[in-house]
């Protein structure tokens, strides 16, 4: 199998059978085998019979139907996991992703690259200021803190190597992610323009509710992918600044007691500098339960801390 097409979908109903015509003619264009896997996250809009029709149809539609909605995240991997071809090509069901540009995604593939994401450059182009900038600065600070640099992480179009999109372990919000996740694997990203499209039927599922679970799995992804096997260099820094706060703190205060005379018992300066002190004893205590945990997971279950990109 040459190409694996991932189809997450909650609730479109109407816009598969259009989708499933676009990318039948893009990949016969390309000439090469392939595969279209649609997963449905617990749709209760119809899709599901609609997805019936199209299979019965076409030999290489594939329906993968999950018990219960579970989010976009858990369609993706269930999605992955499910792939036969050399390269999987990620792409939304609402039609705001163009077909028309899988083989525009595939040309860095064949120039060694690993992850082709998708940048969506005229998205905003006719959006209210008040759009465009929080995508831009969410943009902005995913990549300053994962260190992966793209314009577009919202975008679910995006081209992966086989064997990476099936070894890629997925959860909460992190789909947006992926790049980074992917990069830690030391995969090779790169990132192409696409069209973006406005969707004719169906209904949004992003709302201000993922904001918070959006920045908890950046904060999430930015641990594992940094500080997963040494985690008593974050809690352990933590830990020392607030004990050494605490302990300066503590020092001046009994200077001020000893030496100058002043009352402390109406002051609660002094209960804040101890509890300082150990805050910063339990926050450098859970960095060596961490050290710990993380011996005892990579040990126990034989994962190495590293990845081999090639041997000879």
């Amino acid at each position: 199998m040459d190409i694996s097409i991932v189809v997450p979908l909650y609730n479109e109903r109407d816009n598969l059978t259009p989708l499933h015509a676009e990318i039948v003619r893009a990949l016969a264009e390309l000439g090469r085998s392939y595969e279209v896997v649609f997963v449905d996250d617990g749709s209760s809009d119809g899709s599901l019979e609609t997805l019936r029709k199209i299979a019965q149809g076409d030999s290489h539609v594939r329906v993968i139907r999950l018990a219960r909605n579970s989010g976009q995240t858990a369609a993706l991997a269930c999605g992955f996991a499910a792939t036969r071809g050399d390269i999987v090509v990620a792409l939304d069901a609402d039609g705001e992703n163009d077909p028309a540009d899988i083989a525009r995604l595939l040309e860095p593939l064949n120039a060694g690259y690993d992850l082709v994401s998708g940048w969506r450059t005229r998205r905003w182009s006719n959006a209210a200021l008040t759009r465009r900038l929080p995508s831009v600065a969410a943009n902005s600070l995913i990549s300053r803190i994962t260190g992966v640099r793209l314009h577009d992480y919202g975008c679910t179009l995006k081209a992966y190597r086989g064997d990476l999109a099936r070894g890629l372990r997925l959860y909460g919000e992190m789909h947006r992610f992926v790049p980074a996740i992917a990069a830690e694997q030391g995969a090779r990203i790169a990132e192409v323009e696409v069209n973006f499209r406005p969707r004719t039927s169906g209904s949004s599922k992003y709302g201000i509710g993922r904001v918070l679970r959006t920045l908890l799995d950046l904060v999430t992804v930015k641990f594992l992918s940094g500080y997963s096997t040494r985690p008593i260099q974050v809690f352990g820094a933590i830990g020392f600044v607030l004990g050494a706060l605490g302990s300066l703190w503590t020092a001046w205060l009994v200077f001020e007691k000893i030496v100058l005379g002043h009352n402390l018992g109406d002051r609660p300066a002094l209960l804040l500098a101890v509890l300082l002190v150990v805050v910063g004893v339990q926050f450098v205590s859970i960095g060596l339960l961490g050290e710990m945990l993380a011996r005892t997971y990579h040990e126990s279950q034989g994962k190495q801390t590293y990845v081999i990109k090639e041997e000879f």
